[in-house]
């Protein structure tokens, strides 16, 4: 039998199952299925049962391996089939595109690895080019010219529906779009290699599949002189590459990740790949066990009704059988009331789906990704598509061991965990974290294989690098926590040497205040982590000596932007020496506050933020600090600073203003007083002050403000003359949301 070219379509069950039809008719002595040629020695590992897709082949430059590339399959992927197939029934197979070596060559790095098949964009169009570019998605174009606005729709309908799909004529299709388009430079490139390769195989087979694209068929269809693709071919640069399997998810293969060859439901392909009989009503069996695990409700008369809508949608459109379209709509109809919430849950559950492959444990691969791979079993975690929290407890060895291997990973960019904000307690037993594999960190486990054949060794150089070359005191502060987090005791002493010499060298009070809070964690809580933290607290106490000496300099006479960051920075050295729990540090920094309060040209904001810590420490009588609420409240003062010393004061909590009802009097009485034209100035520092409490508190103030108005009254009671003028002014608003119109009469003296 002669050579089968056979036009798939990238992730087409359809197309899959017909492949395998084909290939079983036509018996081939040798298969050639587009991919890069330096994975041919993978190809076998496909019998393994522990391959399990989705998987991509992972390639890389081995002098940079930020240079790479995936090649993703699902197990509905034409080609994947084609390669089991050809395994199983010990069929030669061969990948024939042009070898990625070619590609990586003079291509500079880039942030995120490619994935091929991506449909980059042809040359630009321009005087003397006749015709179109490449499109990005032929079958689209196919589609559009067959009346469908969802390319997907057309495919289920003309391939994915009929057991059969003729590749004759899609090959016939792609010829014709093919004529009114402008070639690809780089698709005539592989294209030259592909029928060079195909012109070797024919010297020793003449049973041949080949299995690609369909956009490439016409090309390879075509006779072209040896010569011709020789030219094309002369003088491509070459660069030394690797290849190894590795886990994908149907989320990178689903188009909406950006992958151009992805589609938008794999998690539907699947299921009509792998389902024989009665499809749609097993997929809407699937979706109620997604939202009976939800709490949804879902009985088997929803999926019954859900069918019978199914199909019926299916007839009404014309259509063979019931489709994506036609089973969403009728599942968000029947099991879920409508509510867009729960059909989104069905499309991110089963639509394009949460699966992750795996690849077995004697895959060749980089020694820290065996490592990595060995603790994950040891520490019995194991990486999954499906985002979720994990609660850690330090006081079991495993959730300890767990915790230093995520914050090991963070430092290598492989964030598998994500520390989860307002959960996370450094301080305590407790730890939380959000987890989520994805499959570029195998991108990154190789890229990182330069600095050790172990996570610890390699998170180790990492942080020993980024110490040498860190610009300033904070980065270093940063690395010190990243020690005591990740354990890594060999980083130690090169982070120590390099946070001695930024704190020498650095005079600014602020760098040394933000450089505190991490050297207070890590010096008391790192018994928790089992950590030795020797050697840290000296250099801990020259900060803070250096941060008493200079703080009151440094606060006086600067902008309110300035002010801002000064402010945060008093609470972290604040909260340091309390964590650090020293009687002598105590005593030294509120002498310290004590001076910079005394400071004539000290900003509101600090002059009330410091204010607050003295008083909250016992250090101020509420008769002193009422007296110093009033200086910058009184009349002469600018309602800018005034605004700016109550925000400093109450940031962080008004309890205080619950507790102490002079107090509340004294504010009530400035707001009262402030003039028409200058409120408008403080209203927003206001807001932000207020707006910080917590409602609880707020709605306290609320009620002691109408009490301290009305002594004597009741909660909420309003006292004192009505002012019908401005009651009256806000009738046309109350109209407007009540739906009727209020008259002036209806507006009474009720205090009530």
């Amino acid at each position: 039998m002669p050579e089968q070219l056979y036009g798939i379509r990238h992730h087409g069950p359809g197309s899959a199952r017909a492949l395998l039809h084909e290939l079983d008719r036509q018996r081939p002595d040798v298969v050639l299925i587009e991919g890069p040629p330096e994975a041919d020695e993978l190809v076998r590992w496909v019998a393994d049962a522990q391959l399990e897709p989705p998987v991509a082949l992972l390639g890389y430059a081995v002098d940079d391996p930020r240079r790479a590339a995936f090649w993703p399959f699902a197990v509905f992927s034409p080609e994947w089939q084609a390669m089991r197939w050809a395994v199983t029934h010990g069929v030669p197979v061969r990948f024939f595109d042009l070898p990625y070596a070619h590609h990586t060559a003079g291509v500079p790095a880039a942030g995120e690895p490619a994935v091929p098949g991506a449909g980059g964009a042809g040359p630009p169009e321009g005087p003397g080019v006749r015709g179109r570019s490449r499109p990005a998605d032929p079958i689209g174009e196919l589609a559009a010219a067959a009346g469908y606005d969802d390319p997907e729709r057309w495919w289920e309908d003309v391939v994915e529906h009929r057991g059969m799909p003729a590749f004759p004529a899609i090959a016939e299709a792609m010829t014709a779009l093919r004529e009114s388009t402008v070639d690809d430079p780089e698709d005539l490139v592989r294209e030259a290699y592909m029928r060079t390769v195909l012109r070797e195989v024919r010297r020793t087979r003449e049973n041949v599949a080949v299995v690609c694209g369909a956009w490439h068929v016409p090309a390879l269809a075509r006779r072209v002189p040896v010569k011709d693709d020789a030219a094309l071919l002369k003088g491509r640069r070459k660069t030394k590459v690797a290849f190894t399997w590795v886990p994908w998810t149907y989320g990178r293969l689903a188009a909406a990740s950006g992958y151009g060859a992805g589609v938008r439901s794999p998690g539907w392909y699947h299921h009509l790949f792998a389902t024989v009989a009665e499809v749609v009503p097993r997929w809407l069996v699937e979706a109620a066990g997604v939202l009976r695990a939800e709490g949804v409700p879902t009985s088997s008369a929803h999926v019954i009704e859900a069918t019978r809508l199914a199909e019926a949608l299916a007839t009404l459109r014309g259509r063979p059988l019931a489709g994506l379209a036609e089973v969403t709509e009728a599942a968000e109809a029947v099991m879920c009331d409508g509510e867009p919430l729960r059909t989104e849950l069905i499309g991110r559950r089963l639509i394009v789906g949460e699966r992750l492959g795996g690849v077995p444990e004697a895959m060749p691969a980089v020694p820290l990704a065996r490592d990595l791979a060995a603790q994950q079993r040891a520490v019995r975690m194991k990486p999954e598509a499906l985002e979720r929290v994990l609660e850690l407890d330090l006081r079991r060895d495993i959730d300890l061991r767990r915790s230093r291997l995520l914050h090991r990973l963070r430092r290598i960019g492989v964030p598998w965990g994500e520390p989860e904000q307002g959960r996370r307690g450094t301080g305590t037993f407790r730890e939380a974290w959000r987890l989520c594999w994805q499959p570029e960190f195998a991108v990154r486990l190789v890229e990182f294989s330069m600095y050790g054949t172990t996570v610890s060794a390699a998170a180790t150089a990492r942080v020993t690098e980024a110490a040498g070359t860190a610009a300033s005191l904070a980065e270093v502060t940063a690395l010190v926590e990243a020690c005591l987090l990740a354990d890594l005791t060999d980083a130690y002493p090169p982070v120590l040497v390099a946070l001695d010499a930024h704190a020498a060298a650095d005079a600014d009070v602020g760098h040394l205040m933000a450089a505190l809070p991490a050297l207070a964690r890590t010096l008391r809580y790192g018994d928790v982590r089992r950590t030795d933290v020797a050697g840290l607290a000296a250099v801990t106490t020259s900060l803070f000596d250096r941060v008493c000496a200079g703080l009151p300099a440094a606060a006086g006479a600067v902008a309110d932007s300035a002010a801002r960051e000064l402010r945060a920075h008093l609470d972290g050295v604040h909260a340091a020496v309390a964590l650090l729990d020293d009687a002598a540090l105590r005593q030294r920094w509120f002498a310290t506050l004590a001076t910079v309060a005394a400071r004539a040209d000290l900003h509101g904001l600090l002059a009330g933020r410091v204010t607050r810590l003295l008083h909250d420490a016992g250090h101020l009588g509420e008769a002193e600090v009422r007296r110093r609420l009033r200086l910058p409240l009184t009349v002469g003062a600018p309602p800018a600073h005034g605004a700016a010393w109550v925000e400093g004061f109450l940031s962080g909590g008004g309890l205080l203003l619950v507790h102490d009802e002079a107090l509340l009097r004294l504010l009530d009485a400035w707001l009262a007083d402030i003039a028409d034209d200058a409120f408008d100035e403080v209203l927003p520092l206001l807001r932000r002050t207020f707006g910080g409490f917590a409602a609880g508190e707020r709605r306290a103030i609320g009620e002691r403000v109408a009490g301290v108005a009305a002594p004597g009254a009741g909660t909420g009671t309003v006292t004192g003359p009505l002012d019908h003028d401005r009651a009256a002014s806000v009738l046309p608003t109350l109209t407007a949301l009540l739906g009727y119109e209020i008259q002036a009469r209806e507006v009474t003296d009720d205090r009530s």
